[in-house]
């Protein structure tokens, strides 16, 4: 395993005008780039996230890290082309630590984009995959979960990660 420092970025709160903002698409990938997707990914695992977007670090790029337990997807400029059916369940975020609320999304969700070195896929989920990718590409809209949510948010507690 090569050497590599770990670097954590601050994960920004609701609230954070950053959070409101549309972001801009990355037309290349420099280091810049390359460093900020494993700084994404080592902070969504530090803060046990199954995902992060650009804005929540401060970066109004498309950008978004997702890993439900499958490895980390690496989504540059990602646009969804299909969902279907429905979901409802709890919806969490590392930008409102704490809380989470109940809320549907498409069950089924195919999208496509860029991996890290600028290839262009497309990748389909279902259940949490789909949440995850609706949920992350939302932010780089500059949405939150909170504004779906049926009902009030509510306490959790993360003792379980395997809820």
């Amino acid at each position: 395993m090569e050497d590599k420092k770990m670097a954590l970025r601050t994960i920004r709160i609701q609230g954070d005008p950053v959070l409101t903002k549309k972001c801009r698409e990355i037309t290349e990938i420099t280091p810049k780039i390359k460093e900020l997707i494993d700084d994404m990914l080592d902070t969504m695992y530090e803060a046990n996230g199954v995902g992060l977007a650009g804005p929540q670090v401060g970066v109004l790029k498309r950008i978004v890290v997702i890993d439900i337990g499958e490895g980390p997807v690496v989504m540059i400029n990602p646009v969804i082309l299909e969902k279907s059916g429905e979901q409802t369940g709890d919806e969490g975020c590392l930008s409102l630590p704490g809380k989470a609320g109940t809320v549907t999304r498409p069950n089924y969700v195919k999208a496509r984009a860029f991996d890290e070195n600028m290839e262009e896929y497309e990748i389909e989920g279902t259940e949490l995959m789909a949440r995850a990718i609706c949920h992350e590409l939302d932010h780089l809209d500059g949405h939150m979960y909170t504004e779906l949510v049926e009902g009030p948010l509510h306490d959790v507690t993360y003792d379980d990660p395997e809820e």
